[in-house]
């Protein structure tokens, strides 16, 4: 298990790097994610590799959220007036973040019905 955490650390990094060197505003555990997707495109036998290790910390996510909860604790007296904004951005945030969602699952939806009139068998 300490290899795969390795691996994806590695991909974490990379996506840092890459992000530090193209100045890109993407943030690099993201763009380190979208690194691990083509390594798994290119290598299927990697997932096999990683894939205990990941449902592991899927398992265990809400302990990872723990330092963010004890940060906004901390940081609860230099927010006081900027409480409006938050909520602003957090409802505009939630808003967008189902609009896209229901875009995509509509597109979704679109292309697999075309392959079912084509009689194309699902994948």
């Amino acid at each position: 298990m300490l290899i795969t955490f390795s691996t994806l650390l590695i991909f974490q990094c990379l996506g840092e790097g890459v992000v530090f060197a193209l100045g890109i505003p993407i943030p690099g555990p993201v763009v380190g994610m979208l690194l691990l997707f083509g390594a798994l495109l290119a290598a299927p036998g990697l997932l096999a590799h990683i894939e205990q290790a990941g449902s592991e910390l899927l398992r265990h996510l809400s302990l990872l959220f723990v330092p963010a909860g004890v940060g906004i604790v901390a940081v609860a007296s230099r927010i006081n007036g900027q409480w409006p904004a938050i909520i602003v951005s957090v409802v505009v945030s939630t808003l967008l973040t189902l609009a896209v969602t229901a875009a995509v699952t509509r597109a979704v939806g679109a292309l697999q019905g075309r392959h079912q009139d084509k009689g194309t068998p699902d994948a």
